[in-house]
């Protein structure tokens, strides 16, 4: 079985690390009471042995590990960088796919708001939002169109404009 990787974002870059969600499991349970700057340390420290983390960029990577971990914890993040919304299309790169993925990024160009989109094609992560049918849409962690293609108003409705 191949372990696991996930697309963070770290400063102004997106970077896939590996173990990163066993990871924020083993430390919520073994260091969930302990404070911040411990929790930033242990993270960084195991998942530097699963990935090549550059000494310069720690304090950047520790930042975004720190987020993860709460993200993960369930508890209220800033988003850095300017990124206000993350989008992702959910689906194994079909025709439809590539159409939703089309029209969320003319909605996004034409109302102007920012946001982060990634396509997801992953199949256990597809599995992970609870989603069945593909395409499928999810704005900041919400479900929110599940098995067709959206119309570009709809998303405008959901981005907010």
């Amino acid at each position: 079985m191949t372990e696991e990787h996930t697309i963070i974002r770290v400063g102004r870059a997106r970077i896939g690390i590996m173990g990163l969600k066993a990871t924020l499991q083993e430390v919520a349970q073994d260091h969930g009471e302990k404070g911040e700057e411990a929790i930033k340390e242990e993270l960084l420290k195991r998942l530097k042995k699963k990935n090549y983390i550059p000494e310069k960029a720690s304090e950047e990577y520790a930042k975004a590990f720190w987020r993860e971990y709460r993200k993960f914890m369930g508890l209220e993040v800033a988003e850095e960088g300017g990124i206000k919304m993350e989008i992702k299309v959910l689906g194994p790169g079909c025709p439809r796919c590539e159409q939703t993925i089309k029209i969320v990024k003319e909605a996004l160009a034409e109302t102007e708001v920012e946001a982060d989109v990634e396509k997801i094609s992953d199949l256990m992560e597809i599995a992970s939002y609870g989603v069945f049918g593909t395409p499928a849409v999810v704005i900041d962690g919400e479900v929110k169109s599940v098995g067709k293609i959206p119309k570009k108003e709809e998303v405008k409705a959901w981005l907010g404009k």
